[in-house]
């Protein structure tokens, strides 16, 4: 039986936090490939530590030519990515770090199973389990305790990069825990966050004053209470962030990156893979179903499981689990799903518009959740499936 009060806790990270620093460049280096050929093929992955940048992974191109152009690019495209950051430290600046470019042509052998046939018979390039989710909790149809810890920090980023708040710095994390009762979320329990700032003499006392009012902004009138705990720059001063105080890697912050753990995730990463790999480009469409069926009002939350094998154009299976809040059975669904949209690798990424370089930007602050975008952003996030599901049942 499902639990209906109990307190859920997620974080969130920002775009100056060590690993999305290199999630943010391998991101933009799958956008300048898929600018070049919407079928390149990107496998990017960046390390980032004290005053280096390391890029590696496999890239794709038909032109030969063109691909040994694009290589050049990689430094002036990492420096792009860390000057929009904000990074200006003595050990980590967009101007002087090192830039190690690595990348090298994509293997024949991964190549073969996924161009098999320029068609809807192409075979997923890898095999795995995706999960989409969805719930009625927040307006985005996220789970709130994400959705908010996102909010958080993107608002911190937005007053930091446009002057309003010149004391803060590009690394931050945020948390949420979040009361549910009768299986809603009416308050927050306590507050974390940690976020460098440029001013040595700054308190954590500080810090709050100037936080706090854009906390309280985003979050909904009345959650935060008198018994709201909160943390800020627990630890006392945080000047030196990013890569100089910790390495990142592409791809470790899957969670943040997803659900904030109120749902299962298939292990694969996103940043910096072409929508060939199913790791995210069927992520994207199990949330997409997810999301369709809750607007569709079949449920008030879905999960939705597809799984592949490399070479295998179909999905092996497809599971919906709607938590006991369905008003359609999860088998009716299931069935529902296959019907309105085309779940090969290919398929997906048409009826989507993946092809395009709209990645960069899904890099901080969640892959979902967020407004569908004029050019194609954000695909995932439309809600014009529901009336075709509701018509398959």
């Amino acid at each position: 039986m499902a639990r209906n009060n109990y307190t859920f806790t997620s974080e969130s990270v920002s775009e100056g936090h060590p690993d999305k620093v290199c999630d943010r460049i391998s991101d933009a280096v799958l956008d300048a490939f898929l600018s070049e050929e919407p079928e390149a093929r990107v496998a990017a992955e960046t390390l980032a530590t004290t005053n280096r940048v390391v890029i590696g992974g496999e890239v794709g191109l038909s032109d030969q030519e063109k691909l040994h152009e694009y290589m050049h690019r990689i430094d002036q495209i990492a420096r792009d990515c860390i000057r929009d950051i904000g990074y200006e430290q003595d050990k980590f600046h967009w101007r002087t770090c090192e830039i190690t470019n690595l990348l090298h042509e994509q293997s024949a052998h991964i190549a073969q199973g996924v161009d098999a046939a320029n068609n809807k018979d192409e075979g997923a390039g890898d095999q795995g389990i995706m999960f989409g989710y969805a719930t009625t909790e927040t307006p985005a149809l996220m789970p709130a305790p994400i959705q908010y810890s996102h909010a958080i920090l993107r608002r911190l980023a937005e007053v930091r990069k446009d002057g309003t708040e010149p004391a803060l710095g590009p690394d931050a994390k945020s948390q949420l825990s979040v009361v549910y009762e009768n299986g809603k979320p009416v308050r927050i329990s306590s507050v974390v966050l940690s976020t460098q700032h440029l001013d040595e003499d700054l308190t954590s006392e500080d810090i709050r004053q100037i936080v706090a009012p854009y906390i309280t902004e985003v979050l909904p009138d009345g959650w935060l209470t008198a018994d709201t705990e909160w943390h800020v720059n627990p630890t006392g001063k945080f000047v030196i962030g990013g890569p100089d105080g910790d390495a990142g890697l592409t791809g470790r912050k899957i969670i943040v990156d997803t659900y904030g753990g109120a749902a299962p995730h298939g292990g694969g990463a996103f940043s910096g893979k072409d929508p060939t790999k199913v790791d995210r480009s069927a992520a994207y469409a199990a949330r997409y179903l997810a999301k369709n069926v809750v607007a569709a009002g079949m449920a008030d939350r879905c999960t939705i499981q597809l799984s592949y094998a490399i070479g295998v154009s179909k999905p092996l299976s497809i599971y919906a689990d709607t938590h006991g809040t369905g008003e359609i059975a999860p088998v009716d669904i299931e069935r529902a799903v296959s019907q309105v949209m085309d779940l090969s690798p290919r398929g997906i990424r048409e009826h989507l518009g993946l092809n395009k370089p709209i990645y960069q930007r899904t890099a901080a602050y969640g892959h979902f959740g967020r407004e569908p975008e004029a050019d194609g952003g954000f695909s995932w996030e439309r809600t014009d499936l529901a009336e075709a599901l509701r018509n398959a049942v």
